[in-house]
């Protein structure tokens, strides 16, 4: 498998339930707190997670913060 075929490592995922998903100002909010762009606003509105950018989250929980209580969650995938 070549380097340009291998999966990437993911160290982390991040779940958004759909209620803010579909809240536009909820998906701006998103979009202008992450510094590594892990979150983008989709054509309409909505927010889309954006999975090439996942590797390069910081954990800062900004967005986790930016949103309602539990409504946003960073899931660390190691121990």
């Amino acid at each position: 498998m070549s380097a340009a075929t291998a999966p990437k490592a993911l160290f982390i995922d991040v779940e958004v339930d759909d209620q803010v998903a579909r809240d536009a100002e909820l998906a701006r909010r998103l979009t202008e707190v992450c510094p590594v762009d892990i979150f983008a606003a989709a054509d309409d509105g909505t927010l889309k997670i954006v999975d090439e950018n996942l590797d390069e989250c910081v954990l800062c929980y900004l967005c986790v913060e930016a949103a309602p209580e539990g409504t946003v969650r960073v899931i660390k995938l190691y121990e």
